[in-house]
């Protein structure tokens, strides 16, 4: 498959669309989204992902499609399409089902079909390889490959991307593995890591993103228990990490469509095989509080420096983490609903407001991507994403915005600790 390989990527956001770039570079690939919205703009050079831009768009020799009949010639399929979960956090299947059968309904003799999505162990094999079979008509093994290769995209992230950073694949057989090593090869420039079967790369995408949330949720309960002896949580963290085997984790809102989705799909399958998993469940239950957490002590700052009447809130930063214009599962969407429960609707300013669709969300509350369109000053500076647009800003640029007589400032990063004072009251992780 070395010259002749035409590569099809199903799903073109945070994962699929770089991914998709990169392969461009060495391969005739085509882009396929169901999105025919989010396809138009590729097509106008619009990267709504933020993550490879306008001008590699303009660079980029593959075609962006959402018609399905462009995957005809197609002979190495790479799904990348989300993977999230049911309101019951059981996982939802219906995406990767969906583009599998698309994928099905293309599939040749001799192809090759990877799965980046995350995913529990047994997943590729025991639901898609089936699915794929019954599409296509083929036998899978003997008349097609399939394989997985876990995506470890980081949005925002413009160090590790997906060219440097080391890519795990594994293969349904030999023949799978060494074509699909040497196709990720021809781009990855980190190195590859053959894992000894698909079951062991599912296992290490979940495992990888579970392990962070716990580390997170640790933090996470200190600071629920530092708040209450009155003590600095980073200033902790600060003394600790001078030990070298310290971790550098800190507290903070867990969202997104990977650490706060993916450990349910391990809890999910463990449960299936007869284990009730302790560890990964209270870490997802300690991170899930966490914007109740913050949302009920700024009240309790309202309440204790008589602001409770109609304070006026500003929340700096929406997206479920810096430098992105991901919005999805932020939690700092759920703080809001929780400010909404006292009657508060913020201010909410993110530079990347322009890719949030309010509508979709069950909050209250009014938006703008411009500091400066604060035209009155304010009762609660709540600093929640450190997104590059406000690092750049002078802290006096902030702190010129609070009521003189008193303020509050709700402090998710440890920007302000410094400012405390009789007349600004601060709250901190």
């Amino acid at each position: 498959m070395e010259n002749n390989t035409k590569i099809g990527v199903i799903g073109l956001g945070y994962v699929g669309m770089p991914l998709a770039v990169a392969f461009a570079e060495k391969f005739d690939v085509v882009g396929f989204d169901i999105d025919k919205e989010k396809v138009e703009k590729y097509n106008n050079f619009i990267d709504p992902t933020g993550e490879v831009g306008s001008e590699a768009l303009k660079q980029t020799t593959m075609k962006f499609t959402s018609n399905e009949e462009d995957l005809k010639d197609v002979n190495f399929y790479v799904v990348t399409v989300p993977t999230p979960i049911k309101q019951d956090n059981t996982p939802n299947l219906k995406p990767i089902e969906g583009a599998t059968e698309t994928v099905g309904r293309y599939l040749s003799k001799g192809d090759v079909v990877v799965y980046e999505s995350t995913v529990y162990p047994g997943v590729t094999e025991d639901i898609c390889l089936p699915l794929l079979e019954k599409e296509s008509g083929l036998k899978g093994i003997e008349e097609f490959k399939i394989g997985y290769s876990p995506e470890r995209i980081n949005p925002g992230d413009k160090k590790n991307t997906v060219k440097n950073i080391v890519k795990i694949v594994s293969g349904i057989d030999e023949e799978a593995l060494e074509k699909i090593s040497n196709t990720y090869g021809a781009v990855i420039e980190a190195g590859i890591h053959k894992a000894p079967s698909i079951k062991v790369a599912e296992s290490a995408k979940v495992v990888e993103n579970s392990q962070r949330d716990i580390n997170i949720a640790f933090m996470n309960e200190l600071s629920q228990v530092f708040n209450r002896m009155n003590i600095n949580t980073f200033d902790v963290i600060d003394a600790m990490n001078t030990k070298w085997n310290a971790l550098g984790f800190t507290p903070g809102l867990v969202g997104g469509h990977c650490i706060g989705v993916d450990p349910y799909y391990f809890i999910y399958q463990a449960e299936n095989v007869g284990f009730h998993s302790q560890i990964i469940a209270a870490g997802r239950k300690i991170n899930n509080f966490m914007s109740t957490f913050v949302g009920e002590n700024l009240i309790k700052e309202l309440v204790k420096n008589k602001m409770a009447n109609d304070p006026k809130v500003v929340v700096f930063g929406l997206t479920f983490k810096e430098d992105t214009p991901d919005f999805r599962n932020s939690k700092i969407i759920n703080m809001i609903e929780e400010l909404n429960e006292y009657g508060i609707e913020p201010l909410v300013v993110d530079p990347y407001m322009d890719a949030f669709r309010p509508e979709y969300e069950n909050i209250k509350a009014t938006y703008t991507s411009d500091i400066n369109d604060i035209d009155s000053k304010i009762d609660v500076l709540v600093y929640s994403v450190n997104h590059k647009q406000f690092k750049e800003l002078d802290d006096r640029k902030f702190l010129d915005l609070l009521n003189k007589d008193h303020s509050v400032i709700v402090d998710l990063k440890n920007r302000f600790k410094n400012y405390e004072s009789n007349t600004i009251s601060y709250w901190s992780l």
